[in-house]
């Protein structure tokens, strides 16, 4: 399967079915995606983590592998009732009707690690209660030694794909994740970094009833963030929602360098705010977080706004900072998802079409070993990152609101103030000066162009009200 799937995306002529059996790309790609995704069920843990990642890829993997592996995001293999009694009763020192006046047994959700319960305390309030798998604190070592085992195969098969840096990053992060002290904790902080955000809603933690395999939360009902049905239901606006998104984001990966890294649809939920009716985004699961250094979160500014503003000397210069080498247009194109002529002409100034979005998809294959390679390379807070923007990316695909000219410019403004703050600090006089009057200069730039677009739109306003006009005068 893996040798079909490194070939499978290569262009080609499909062949059509025939009475001999022959199955289509198509077929292929749904039969050994769903026995992906039966492995990874079978597996738990670790295996559910990978396919959820894999699941984001939709700009890159056939649509058969990203629709099948979907499932793995809410409805992962659940613990038995018996299971979770097992874990509250060891690590909570009760019985769950000793905690609880109601406890559904049916859970909210099941992960890759967890699963969450819907209850109401003896107090009378309505939480949601996150219990850890009980054999997956035993089994990660394993899954971590299986996985490093068959990197190491892959390695032989195929010599110029290099994996080590997945088993690298397994190791580093799955005890972060297993422990939910550590996840609370991580709430409360992002809470209190983006509580400037009205529409963020970051669910209170219980701590007197958590502990490293329990996790008591605020009950917050919403729907899924890719779930576009559900929003029109409720009469939410998806490009609100994406501009939330994007907003969240840009502040935790280019001002705070403090970045919640699993934004799956499971983790990301949208509701009506109960007091002013606007889109409010909830933001779950907070185990996985990447803290950025400095230098990387300054570099990775940079870089972005020469993307956004086409400075391609730039763009090269802070890829290579970055570690992509002479790699550096392939990296460009892996960050934005957009092709290199698309990187070149500006990804603010046309978004995203079909034709090139199939394109990348075909093409993909043919770059995997220089993937590898460059992913080899890269700091690796840069692998949680393309993680990141990965499933970023998924919603807003789901949602049909690919990343407009709009949201770049907020982007642009966030690089602009992370750039100056650390300027600013220095203490110097003469460089705090320079540094306030460049961030001047160029957030009016940003502001003009913002301006520009406006008018653009109100003239085009102003032409089809002067044709409607001119009709209803001639009809009289």
């Amino acid at each position: 399967m893996i040798s079909y799937f490194f070939l499978s995306k290569k262009k080609k002529k499909k062949p059509k079915g025939s009475k001999s059996g022959l199955k289509t790309e198509g077929q292929v790609h749904l039969r050994s995606a769903r026995r992906l995704c039966e492995l990874c069920c079978a597996n738990r843990g670790t295996f559910i983590k990978v396919g959820q990642h894999l699941e984001a890829l939709d700009y890159l993997l056939p649509e058969e592998y990203t629709s099948t592996l979907k499932v793995l995001h809410s409805q992962a293999p659940q613990s038995s009732m018996q299971e979770v009694r097992q874990v509250i009763r060891e690590d909570l020192g009760k019985e769950i009707q000793d905690l609880f006046v109601s406890f559904d047994d049916t859970p909210l959700g099941a992960a890759s690690l967890a699963q969450v319960h819907k209850a109401v305390l003896r107090d009378g309030r309505t939480v949601a209660v996150k219990v850890q798998h009980p054999k997956v604190q035993a089994q990660s070592s394993k899954d971590i030694l299986l996985m490093e085992v068959l990197v190491l195969a892959v390695k032989q098969l195929f010599p110029e794909f290099e994996f080590m840096w997945l088993v690298d990053e397994a190791k580093k992060n799955l005890p972060l994740e297993l422990d939910f002290l550590n996840e609370g904790r991580n709430a409360e902080k992002v809470a209190q970094m983006l509580k400037h955000f009205d529409f963020l809603k970051v669910p209170r933690i219980y701590w007197e009833l958590s502990t490293k395999r329990v996790l008591l939360m605020e009950f917050v009902d919403g729907g899924q963030v890719n779930d576009r049905g559900y929003m029109e239901r409720n009469k939410i606006d998806v490009n609100e929602v994406s501009r939330h998104l994007g907003k969240m984001y840009s502040e935790m990966i280019f001002v705070n360098g403090f970045v919640h890294c699993d934004p799956h649809p499971g983790n990301v939920l949208v509701r009506k705010h109960p007091g002013t009716g606007k889109a409010e985004v909830i933001l779950l699961d907070h185990g996985l977080y990447q803290v950025l250094t400095e230098e990387f979160r300054l570099d990775y500014c940079h870089l972005w706004q020469s993307l956004i503003w086409t400075d391609m000397k730039k763009v090269k210069e802070y890829s290579q900072r970055l570690g992509a080498g002479e790699l550096y247009p392939l990296f460009a194109c892996m960050l934005t998802a957009r092709s290199w002529n698309s990187v070149n002409r500006g990804i603010s100034q046309a978004p995203v079409t079909a034709t090139e979005e199939s394109e990348i998809r075909d093409s993909a294959a043919n770059y995997l070993p220089q993937v590898s390679q460059l992913l080899n390379h890269v700091p690796r807070q840069m692998l949680l990152i393309f993680k990141t923007n990965d499933l970023l990316r998924s919603i807003e695909a789901a949602l049909g609101t690919r990343a407009s000219a709009g949201s770049f410019l907020n982007m642009s403004r966030c690089c602009i103030r992370a750039l100056a703050s650390c300027l600013g600090t220095l203490g110097v006089l003469v460089r705090k000066g320079s540094c306030s009057l460049r961030e001047m200069v160029e957030k009016w730039q940003i502001d003009l162009h913002e301006f520009i677009l406006s008018v653009k739109g109100l003239r085009l306003a102003n032409w089809v009200l002067a044709l409607l006009c001119r009709l209803f005068s001639a009809s009289h």
